[in-house]
């Protein structure tokens, strides 16, 4: 599953983030990267840069901010069993807690000045935790 070259192998850092289960498309891994949720050694990424083994690589998914380190690159999407031979995830305990904490700003977020919300939007969040 690893590239064998005489170089390092290296791959797009979207399609690495894809294939190791971190977006669900390789898509929205690209527009991450764009927007500057992806950083590589403490610099802003493009999708298009190369992934190397050994990089630091800081993913911030909604509340967390995911630590990972590359270990290999592999040549197509992986099982979810494997991921931990391509990528070893270094987060902290703390980032995740965060998440729990807090679920609903996840899934209700509101512009700001929109103010509070009519009691017809209320209603439709409270049904989605019945």
């Amino acid at each position: 599953m690893i590239v064998a070259t005489g170089q390092p192998p290296t791959g797009r850092l979207d399609k690495w983030l894809w294939t190791v289960r971190i977006f669900k498309t390789r898509g929205l891994a690209a527009d991450a990267c764009r927007e500057g949720f992806v950083t590589i050694n403490s610099l802003p990424a493009k999708p298009s840069r190369d992934a190397r083994a050994g990089e630091t690589i800081r993913v911030a998914q909604g509340l967390v901010v995911r630590t990972l380190v590359v270990r290999a690159i592999p040549l197509r999407r992986i099982g979810a069993k494997v991921v931990a031979e391509f990528c070893d995830d270094q987060t902290p305990p703390e980032e995740f807690a965060k998440a729990r904490v807090q679920p609903v700003q996840e899934f209700l977020p509101r512009a700001k000045g929109l103010g509070r919300p009519t009691k017809r939007e209320r209603r439709e969040v409270d049904r989605l935790f019945e």
